[in-house]
């Protein structure tokens, strides 16, 4: 899945009703065909034929093709083509209902709480003063630096970044309005949205009923709040408090979750088919059987190259573990195109400097190589762990 469209289907999500997300995530989406931006060049900035109202021209339509292929994925998720038409009066009273639970400004309200102060917070540990940031600026430990009081933490980072207060104010000014005048434009679909949903599971009597109770004063005051309230902090705090009991829940279950997933019959792949089933699998698709024959010699050629380069006792035929790994690579790629799809030439590596590009690739390396070893020491106390839990 594309990167553009992992962000989309998730902000999709995120905006239904909470007991309707666990039925949205979809198991499997089509490949979106990339259409590579064209890559500036330092000829191309030395000579000055680099043209940035291009380059972001087709940066705009690269995203836009991959957000109309995300927007045909979620309506063939929620196919609605086959539902009934709604009475024009029964669509009136829900669109009434709407007007008052989603009064302007109601989304904004509602985003502002959920991540009014988490936006306040990131800002200040990507500001300089975290122990965090700090560490990776002076190479001392965090440890260490968490020793220290805010007062020298924040005289520390003033000597790195004397404006990055200006930095944080000038940041938050650009970006609330912008998020406010994205929220305002999804009211309206959202307004029209629900007064349809409203219209199909209510009656004309109820739908009444409900415009009656938001037109009193009680009422008035819930449809200004309802929508916020789901992201109050008190709601916030207890649903977080509530997590680590569920956590706990399937940690213990774990062996037997882990017991029921290898009792299941494997999934079969290209790598296992015979050749007459290839040929039945290419009648199906109308291809060529020697083009499955070639898929399939390197597929068998890939695992036998990847199982030996595994340790013995890595257990990555897990399905749940797989399956978290996808997870969190396709969360990577959608936090990380929020960068790459606006990225200015000035962020290409190809026009960095050799030093600039020098440091940057060391310090990756050493994530990578810190990561290896993170993983290999887990690996390490996972085997450990099994030589003393009982079979």
């Amino acid at each position: 899945m594309s990167k553009f469209k992992a962000m989309l289907l998730a902000g999709t999500i995120a905006m239904l009703p909470l007991g309707a997300q666990a039925y949205a995530a979809p198991k499997e989406a089509p490949m979106a065909e990339v259409v590579e931006a064209p890559t500036p060049t330092e000829a191309d900035d030395a000579q000055g034929d680099f043209d940035s109202e291009a380059y972001a021209e087709q940066a705009k339509a690269k995203m836009q093709k991959e957000m109309d292929e995300a927007i045909a994925l979620v309506e063939k998720m929620f196919d609605t083509k086959s539902l009934p038409p709604i009475e024009p009066a029964r669509l009136a009273l829900g669109q009434k209902t709407m007007s008052a639970l989603i009064p302007a400004g109601s989304l904004e309200k509602m985003i502002d709480n959920l991540y009014g102060k988490m936006f306040k917070t990131i800002m200040g540990e990507l500001g300089g003063q975290s122990d965090l940031m700090l560490s990776i600026k002076t190479g001392v430990e965090s440890d260490k630096i968490a020793t220290l009081d805010e007062a020298t933490k924040g005289k520390i980072a003033d000597l790195f970044d004397p404006h990055r207060k200006e930095r944080e104010d000038q940041i938050t000014k650009v970006i609330k309005p912008l998020i406010s005048e994205a929220l305002t434009d999804m009211e309206v679909p959202m307004r029209d949205g629900m007064a349809k949903a409203y219209a199909r599971k209510f009656s004309a009597a109820q739908l009444a009923d409900l415009n009656t109770f938001l037109a009193t004063p009680t009422g008035s005051l819930y449809a200004s709040e309802w929508m916020a309230l789901q992201a109050d902090p008190e709601v916030m705090v207890a649903v977080m408090k509530a997590l680590p009991p569920l956590v706990t829940k399937f940690m213990d279950r774990g062996p037997q979750i882990e017991k029921d997933m290898k009792e299941l019959p494997k999934e079969k792949q290209l790598s296992d088919f015979s050749d007459k089933e290839l040929a039945s699998l290419a009648k199906l698709m109308k291809v060529d059987v020697k083009v499955l024959k070639e898929q399939r010699d390197m597929w068998k050629t890939d695992t036998v190259e990847t199982t030996e380069a595994l340790p013995a006792d890595a257990a990555y035929d897990d399905a749940a573990t797989n399956a978290a790994v996808d997870a969190a690579a396709e969360a990577a790629d959608a936090a990380a195109y929020a960068t790459d799809a606006v990225m200015d030439p000035a962020e290409d590596r190809s026009n960095w400097s050799a030093a600039d590009l020098k440091r940057v690739e060391d310090l990756e390396a050493a994530y990578e190589n810190a990561s290896l070893a993170a993983q290999q020491a887990a690996e390490e106390a996972a085997a450990n762990a099994r030589k003393k839990l009982p079979d």
